[in-house]
């Protein structure tokens, strides 16, 4: 593995990259041959665009077409997610629990978040020197290091032991080939870029869709529950951890549910209320790249002329929600009919339950061009982060359900009282399921919980051993992805998981 630093940061430069300062300058256009290594971080503008090359890595798993998209590989893990496009075998293999370490999925995934992560040591290593605004050059930092935290998160999570790279590397270094870390000392660095973060003076919420100090203190909640589950096992006191941490987001009043779910897919409310931390697109500068993956086979109700069936929910899952569920109701979280893009008064039955909740109408009906965001954290997650930690350390408090219970009233549900500890954990789980589901978080849930949501009983079974309703069984293998097969080729010192 070759993390070459700064030709990363050049890399993401010298193409169009992000600038999260507002939509009049969205993009930061550069000369290539100004840019060297002895001449670049000396400016605060360049202090700036190398913070806005770290947030470029997060969009790369988004690329969605007729091969699929790297960002499915944790819906199809779960078991809940279905497809028609029968080309892009990356989602078989992992769907069917067939996976090899040749699924470029996890090949996207390792490069991209890699190169987010050297181009973070380099700016934290490179900015200090630069002669500039001291509070500014501490607010670049912040977001560093919290973007440096986010990637390392999901590496950890996927794929276990990986390397702990905390500086710039070149080509003579030693860590040019690295060794891999123990998931701890992982999951510890992680939680000291997010310290570091918390202190850095950013302000509580960010219109443009910078980091945030919501976003660091809802990923470190998010860090902290999952070091109370597996695989560490430190339980009660990260449990506190992560209640304490996510109560300073809900106690901060800067958030808000959305009154309904029409919001979670209106690019007006890109980074506002409920959305705490989003992947920022822009129509016609860089379009969002997953409507096409989302569109129903060929049913010719898109503008966009590739209708993949990349992906859409099992008709099993959609059903395990309670039949007063409005998230399960059409056009909420899910569809099942639309108009025909050459006659919009003729309905078409798309059979399958389509993923709404992520739908740009206005690109699928017109524009071909969409101005969705990708959500990371909404506060939905925060306050069922908030419910689940709680009630592992005091059991079911009246905080704990009210911060549930604002879920399911959004929902229609009736409200959870007079539950045991055991019953507000489970209850709280299933809210995660139906409410998160397809942004990439139920996967890592099942993973740190060792459970899996049971579809036809609506219990919650152990995660070995769980069979899908269209059949594989969970491996032991299955807790982790395998590491790309590239990459062991290039490192010796790595090594592959188990099963793989």
């Amino acid at each position: 593995m070759k993390i070459l630093s700064i030709k990363y940061v050049l890399m993401a430069l010298w193409t169009t990259t992000i600038v999260l300062t507002g939509c009049s300058d969205f993009l930061d256009e550069a000369d290539p041959s100004n840019f060297t290594e002895e001449n670049y971080f000396t400016k605060p503008e360049h202090a700036t665009s190398s913070i806005n090359a770290i947030y470029a890595s997060m969009r790369d798993p988004l690329e969605s077409g007729f091969n699929g998209g790297a960002w499915m590989m944790t819906e199809f893990a779960t078991g809940l997610a279905a497809t028609d496009l029968g080309q892009a075998v990356n989602s078989y293999f992992v769907k069917d629990l067939n996976n090899t370490s040749d699924n470029t999925y996890g090949q996207t995934y390792w490069r991209a978040y890699y190169q987010g992560i050297a181009n973070a040591n380099l700016s934290i290593a490179k900015i200090p020197q630069i002669a500039m605004d001291g509070d500014e050059a501490k607010r670049l930092l912040g977001e560093a290091h919290f973007l440096r935290a986010w990637y390392y998160f999901h590496l950890v999570r996927m794929f276990g032991h990986i390397p702990l790279i905390t500086e710039p590397v070149a080509l003579q270094s030693e860590q040019l080939r690295p060794a891999p870390a123990e998931p701890e000392a992982v999951y510890n660095f992680i939680v000291e870029d997010l310290k570091a973060a918390e202190a850095a003076g950013l302000p509580w919420r960010d219109a443009s869709g910078r980091v945030n100090l919501g976003a660091v203190k809802s990923l470190l909640a998010k860090v902290y529950l999952t070091m109370a589950g597996y695989p560490l096992q430190k339980g009660e006191a990260y449990f506190d951890l992560a209640a304490k941490t996510a109560q300073e987001v809900i106690s901060s009043g800067e958030f808000s549910l959305f009154a309904n779910y029409a919001a979670l897919h209106d690019p007006a409310k890109k980074n506002i209320e409920e959305n705490i931390f989003m992947i920022q697109f822009k129509t016609q500068i860089l379009p969002s790249n997953w409507q096409v993956s989302i569109i129903p086979y060929n049913k010719n109700i898109s503008q966009y002329a590739d209708e993949t069936g990349g992906i859409y929910a099992t008709a099993d899952f959609v059903k395990s929600y309670g039949s007063d569920d409005l998230r399960a109701k059409e056009k909420q979280f899910f569809f099942t009919k639309f108009t025909h893009e050459a006659d919009r008064k003729k309905e078409v039955d798309l059979g399958g339950y389509f993923i709404y909740k992520h739908f740009d109408m206005v690109a699928q009906t017109s524009t071909a061009n969409s101005d969705l965001n990708w959500p990371l954290i909404r506060y939905a997650d925060v306050l069922l982060l908030y419910a689940e930690a709680s009630n592992e350390v005091n059991g079911p408090t009246a905080a704990a359900y009210d911060a549930v219970n604002a879920i399911r009233m959004r929902a229609g549900l009736p409200i959870l009282s007079g539950l045991s500890k055991d019953q507000l954990r489970e209850a709280v789980w299933k809210e995660r399921w139906h409410e998160l589901c397809f942004e990439n978080n139920t996967w890592f849930d099942m993973v740190r919980l060792r459970k899996a949501f049971n579809v036809n009983t609506g219990n919650f079974d152990d995660y070995i051993g769980h069979q899908f309703s269209y059949g594989p069984t969970l491996k032991e293998r299955e807790l982790l992805f395998p590491i790309p097969t590239s990459e062991i080729l290039n490192n010796p010192n790595l090594v592959q998981n188990k099963g793989y």
